[in-house]
């Protein structure tokens, strides 16, 4: 698989050379975007190459073809031909989703009429002005030179020319070494931020994911901490723990809430620009190190696989309001952007990742005891046996017991499966599998192995008393 990884690079002289190359470029998307439309009904039924050769061919003079039907050149003289066919294939894409878009609601409105309701959604619109931003393409538009500069081409003083820029490298460094050895440069792109402008590097990697499957490391992304990390063996076997928590990280984004919403309370209509910024970096610092952590751990055990639980929707509770209810939302956007992280860390260094079921993980005791009972700080669980253990440490052992359960039962036959079921019979609803279910099934396969080889030795013996 392909991984691409993007490098953000601050641009740090001629940053007033660069506005009018984002103008002219827009400007060139606003009369293709038109053109496009206007040339729908012959463009609709054509894939993307032949789409573009005829946009080229009624706008761009040559030629083989002096008279063009909207003249393109006429505005946007030396316009880069790669710019333009960019900003062709956008304009393609803008009008395809509008009129995709526009059906779907043409649709959506006979079905509400003919139910006899009254519709009252509004029909999409097509924007002309989209702030996009252009692709510098090597080596036409950007080069890079060998004393370690680099030249982009860029629209000054009514003409394209080159200009030289210097730019901070920092986000090509990791603790002072070069991030993208093995990766691939691709093309720049020009994106400006508030009055800043950075090329956008992507690098490009090939990577081959891991096959092995002996040791997963299943994750539970819990409530009191951010993540308990368990490293397992197929038979069920534990090999390490982890508790992963940022404690410092966590009191000081509670006490930012809660002033967040004490400054709400007191002026009802609040944006509190300071109070998100420093919301939002604790946050980032509290998912990248898990997402760092999960990883380094996985690495510990030379594990192909990290599993995690399968998070629907948010389900916010009813009866929760104010600084608590935003701590529900930050939390879930906290799992979500782990799992992201650790996906893409993953991936960069061919671990595979694959989720579950998450019903039911933390409900039932990973010992095959039933249901458990769990306090009211939700940390402690506590079994129909009386045995009091952490909830979310169990919930990580069923959560690594039922991806190694599927992954056994995938490439069985249907008889022998059923077989196995009816020795466990937990099996078959899967909001019930525990750690235990992943043993007795262990079991249940070793012990239909024995009566395979068995019943083939007693065919062998037949089959030779037959011959003689």
């Amino acid at each position: 698989m392909n991984i691409v990884k993007t490098a953000k690079l601050k641009i740090t002289s001629h940053t007033k050379t660069l506005e009018p190359t984002l103008e002219i470029y827009r400007k060139a998307l606003i009369f293709y975007i038109d053109v496009v439309k206007k040339e729908w009904d012959s463009l609709k039924e054509l894939d993307n190459r032949r789409r573009l050769l005829l946009l080229e061919t009624i706008s761009h003079k040559t030629k083989q073809h002096p008279e063009v039907k909207y003249n393109f050149d006429k505005d946007f003289y030396k316009f880069p031909c790669y710019l333009r066919r960019a900003c062709i294939m956008e304009a393609i894409g803008c009008v395809e989703s509008y009129y995709s878009n526009y059906e779907r609601w043409q649709k959506e409105k006979e079905e509400t009429l003919f139910k006899g309701k009254k519709f009252h959604k509004k029909s999409p619109t097509l924007q002309l002005k989209h702030n996009s931003f252009p692709v510098l393409y090597k080596p036409e538009m950007f080069k890079r030179e060998d004393n370690g500069g680099i030249k982009i081409k860029v629209f000054h003083n009514n003409d394209w020319v080159w200009i030289d820029i210097t730019i901070k490298d920092k986000n090509l460094l990791s603790s002072r070494r070069y991030r993208f050895t093995d990766y691939t440069e691709a093309n720049p792109k020009l994106v400006k931020k508030g009055k800043k402008f950075y090329l956008h590097i992507p690098y490009e990697k090939k990577v081959k994911l891991y096959d092995r499957n002996d040791v997963a490391i299943s994750v539970d992304l819990g409530l009191t901490n951010s993540a308990v990390v368990n490293a397992m063996r197929s038979d069920g076997t534990v090999l390490g723990r982890l508790f992963i928590n940022q404690p410092k990280e966590k009191d000081r984004l509670n006490h930012t809430i809660n002033k967040l919403s004490k400054a709400k309370r007191n002026s009802h209509i609040i944006k509190a620009p300071n109070y998100w910024r420093v919301i939002n970096n604790l946050q980032r610092e509290i998912t990248q190190d898990t997402a760092n952590k999960i990883v380094d751990f996985a690495l510990k055990f030379n594990a192909g696989v990290i599993v995690f639980e399968y998070l629907s929707r948010m389900k916010l509770p009813k009866d929760v309001y104010g600084a608590k209810r935003l701590r529900f939302k930050l939390q879930y956007w906290a799992k979500q952007t782990t799992y992201k992280k650790t996906l893409e860390k993953a991936h960069s260094l061919g671990i595979r990742l694959s989720r579950v079921l998450a019903r039911g993980t933390s409900m039932y005791a990973f010992d095959g005891s039933g249901e458990v009972a769990r306090n009211s700080k939700k940390d402690i669980a506590v079994f129909t046996t009386g045995k009091e253990y952490h909830a979310d440490l169990s919930a990580s052992y069923n959560t690594g017991a039922r991806y190694f359960i599927r992954e056994l039962l995938k490439p069985l036959p249907e008889m022998v499966r059923l077989q196995v079921q009816a020795k466990v019979p937990e099996l078959v609803v899967r909001t019930q599998q525990t750690l235990s279910s992943l043993t007795r099934l262990q079991e249940a396969l070793s012990l239909n192995a024995l009566d395979t080889s068995a019943s083939r030795i007693q065919d062998r013996e037949a089959s030779s008393t037959a011959t003689a």
